[in-house]
């Protein structure tokens, strides 16, 4: 018998969260996020990626437990600040290719480390913020990741610097202080390619010879998505890292900090979306169950032929029949044919199999703490969902549903 994932939020709190909010709705437990973050604290700094979850609660939990922040943009850095987070320290590193003049002066104001992913950034910081906190983010000439589109290194990323030398001597040029080296080479990259970013960054922290302060091992860790998926070896995985930190070190003379930068590994398996049966079609021999969301809430099916998990609430209480299932596909409410939740990289539609169901059930679609929410959009003027926090069995509303009149305002 094929093996089922386990609800991680309580059947009885997500139908607390229905009967008081309604669906859709996006549910966190506070309780896996906690236990996630633990997992890295071999870790001397653990830095999150909030593009997976901006939720500024989600950020105040990160500050909590003591996480940094990655930000990737202006809004992300305003979201770190109103969260808490502080500049002119290590609370908050800004990441990106390009600085716009915005952004540039908010970082300047707040004095917040620059991790650095073009030969332009320099030149444009130079000149405005000499002497300014920077990291380099170096393209180590090879990448991976559970999809193409989430591949950040290697000679089709545009994301890092390929030229180190050349990245070096304009830092000097400019007298600004590199403080860090950051590598990453995509988003669930599994554990034998994240081992090669460490043999990677012992040769290029060797060839820059520079002291600096800070290594930053990326981000990429893997979660388990479908229940055959292994899980990541965190224990080994430090191991190496802190053997290739202690090679620099010592080469380099100085005392270097060992960051990680994870976004999914934190927040994804502490997520759940929840959608209501709005239709069962049958469409010749095909059986599709459209729910009440869509590829703007929920967009990594569609976009990357992401997997995943999918169970089973009933509406009245009754008892699912899990010994005879049917196959169905799991379809949302947009004008798009690309509207479905069961399909492959290439887009190719699978089917699932799941109890008989009827109207007003809840379908359940699991892992999606990271990259949910944050990803989601306004498409067919659909407004943005609730999001619940859950703690210690106590329902907390940390966004609203937007309404339609909240939607329209920027346009009337």
């Amino acid at each position: 018998m094929k093996k089922l994932k386990k609800l991680i939020i309580k059947k009885k709190n997500i139908l607390s969260a229905i009967k008081i909010y309604k669906t859709p709705l996006w549910i966190y437990d506070y309780k896996t996020i906690k236990k996630q973050i633990l997992k890295l604290k071999k870790f001397d700094i653990i830095r999150f990626a909030q593009k997976s979850c901006s939720n500024i609660h989600i950020l105040k939990i990160m500050k909590k437990l003591g996480a940094k922040i990655d930000a990737v943009s202006l809004g992300e850095i305003e979201r770190a600040l109103k969260a808490g987070f502080k500049g002119n320290c290590n609370d908050i590193v800004y990441t990106s290719d390009i600085i716009d003049t915005q952004t540039l002066k908010k970082v300047v104001l707040h004095k917040i480390p620059i991790n650095i992913g073009s030969i332009d950034m320099i030149k444009k910081i130079g000149k405005i913020s000499p002497n300014h906190k920077v990291w380099l983010r170096i393209n180590p000439k090879f990448g991976d990741g559970h999809n193409k589109k989430t591949n950040t290194g290697g000679k089709n990323s545009k994301h890092g610097v390929w030229n180190t030398q050349l990245a070096i001597s304009l830092i000097q040029k400019y007298n600004l202080n590199l403080i860090g080296l950051h590598m990453h080479i995509g988003s669930g990259a599994d554990y034998n390619h994240l081992k090669k970013v460490c043999y990677a960054m012992i040769k290029s922290a060797l060839l820059i010879n520079k002291k600096i302060s800070f290594i930053s091992a990326g981000g990429g860790l893997p979660i388990p998505y479908k229940t055959n998926d292994k899980k990541i070896n965190i224990k080994s995985y430090h191991k190496i890292w802190k053997k290739s930190i202690k090679n620099i070190s010592e080469t380099l003379k100085c005392k270097i900090k060992l960051e990680i930068e994870p976004g999914r590994f934190l927040v994804a398996q502490s997520g759940i979306l929840v959608s209501k049966i709005e239709s069962i079609k049958i469409v010749k021999n095909q059986t599709f169950i459209l729910v009440n969301v869509g590829f703007n809430d929920l967009i990594r099916p569609a976009l990357y032929g992401s997997y995943h998990y999918i169970s089973v609430i009933s509406k009245d209480n009754r008892k699912l029949n899990t010994l005879k299932k049917i196959k169905v596909v799991i379809g949302g409410p947009l004008c798009e044919s690309g509207d479905i939740f069961t399909q492959k990289e290439n887009s190719e539609i699978y089917t699932i199999k799941i109890p008989k169901v009827k109207l007003g059930d809840y379908i359940i679609f699991h892992d999606t703490g990271a990259y949910g929410a944050s990803m989601s959009s306004n498409y067919n003027s659909r407004p943005l969902i609730p999001e619940i926090l859950i703690k210690k069995n106590v329902l907390n509303q940390i966004r609203r549903r937007q309404t339609i009149n909240e939607m329209l305002s920027l346009e009337i």
